[in-house]
């Protein structure tokens, strides 16, 4: 899953006027663009269906892409353009060279709003060397690295195309990184196995000066149909591995910055509703190797469902973001999706520290988009929520 949560406002749900009304979608804060569907390793847990292809994204692409997202009434605010969905540095350095240099163009030609803007690649971290750190430290990209934790949990699922472990790559690329003094985040997927290990994981985090980590849990979506964390017991294990791993952090002064628990910390102390822009229209914006393109969970764009086909809503080179609001297509996807927002408004405790979930999750979870719970909400809002609402309580001597 991509690792940014967006906030946005509830009211986006789709009018009987959609025409009238499209202004009031977004606003775009998160653009994904696939470079390539390519992926050099071969994760176990990986939801993309079609990463042993070599399919490019064409230069050619880039015009529409960002004249349309430049005037579409959904931009209004600054944005963060995100290279992603296969290993974007299984691309040539010359291809983002000559992107960055296109999209400024494109700016200074169509960003009559003057948006800001910002890049970020979510990588596998295994092809980063010398070449790559000065094309990031140029453009001032930031960085995403997918790591597990210590050797013998990531490469349990973090695997090459011959079976063989891949953390030692991993490695060798944050340390081109770091000697480059480039800042960077890590992205790091819960597994059943990582579970039995909230000590080692917080250790080897901190002794390899990783000092900003998100933690996603292994879904059960596209092409990984089954989660090792659907074993029975798991619930248990999982409040068991953040207790102890925020009991870590809380002891080192915050040596560690867990994206989970500063956000959910923030929104308690100020009051702050978080949402998942996922479930808002045009939040999100999500752009395959072919122009095709997609809003609502990131996810939903590479793969196929059995009631509504592929989840493909128009093609850049002939559609605005705009006019697809009118199709039938895009008013039954969002509205199924917005149903499932209200069941949850209705429903769930929770619902002012998510505001409806993430769609593509109740899609593969639950069969339908009209749906609440799933095992994602549990594990990324509730069961943290309720551990740290409970700390915080207990601080400030309320219980």
């Amino acid at each position: 899953m991509i690792s940014q949560i967006i906030s946005a406002p509830l009211e986006s749900s789709c009018p009987s006027n959609i025409a009238s009304s499209v202004p009031q979608f977004g606003p775009v804060k998160l653009v994904v663009i696939q470079p390539t569907t390519f992926c050099n390793l071969n994760c176990t847990y990986c939801y993309l269906p079609d990463r042993h292809l070599k399919h490019q994204l064409s230069l050619q692409l880039l015009e529409p892409i960002f004249r349309n997202l430049f005037q579409t009434p959904f931009a209004t605010e600054d944005f963060t353009i995100i290279w992603h969905a296969g290993e974007p540095l299984a691309m040539p350095i010359g291809f983002y060279e000559s992107a960055f240099e296109t999209i400024e163009q494109l700016s200074q030609q169509h960003n009559l709003k003057q948006l800001p803007f910002k890049h970020s690649i979510q990588t596998n971290g295994t092809l980063i060397n010398q070449a790559w750190c000065d094309l990031i430290k140029q453009h001032d990209v930031r960085m995403d690295v997918s790591l597990d934790g210590s050797d013998f949990i990531h490469n349990a699922h973090r695997k090459t195309r011959t079976g063989l472990g891949t953390h030692e790559s991993t490695m060798r690329g944050i340390s081109h990184l770091k000697r480059n003094r480039i800042d960077f985040s890590v992205i790091a997927v819960l597994s059943q196995l990582s579970l039995d290990y909230p000590d080692e994981i917080f250790q080897f985090f901190v002794e390899n000066e990783i000092t900003q980590v998100g933690f996603n849990i292994e879904e059960t979506e596209g092409n990984n149909e089954v989660s090792s964390l659907e074993k029975t017991g798991t619930d248990e294990k999982y409040r068991i591995f953040m207790q102890r791993l925020y009991d870590l952090v809380k002891r080192s002064n915050h040596a560690l910055k867990v994206r989970e628990f500063e956000s959910i910390r923030s929104s308690i102390l100020q009051g702050e509703q978080i949402t998942l822009g996922q479930s808002m229209p045009f939040t999100i914006i999500s752009i395959d190797y072919q122009g095709n393109f997609m809003t609502f969970s990131p996810e939903l764009l590479s793969l196929e469902n059995d009631e509504y086909d592929a989840f493909i809503l128009g093609n850049i080179a002939q559609d605005s973001f705009e006019s697809i609001c009118q199709t039938e297509r895009f008013q039954k996807i969002n509205k199924d999706i917005q149903a499932g927002v209200e069941l949850c408004r209705q429903t769930c405790p929770y619902f002012s520290v998510c505001g409806g979930g993430a769609p593509a999750n109740k899609l593969f979870e639950n069969g339908s988009f009209r749906s609440t719970e799933t095992m994602y909400c549990k594990y990324t809002k509730k069961f943290l929520v309720d551990m740290i609402l409970s700390d915080l309580e207990q601080s400030l001597g309320l219980t």
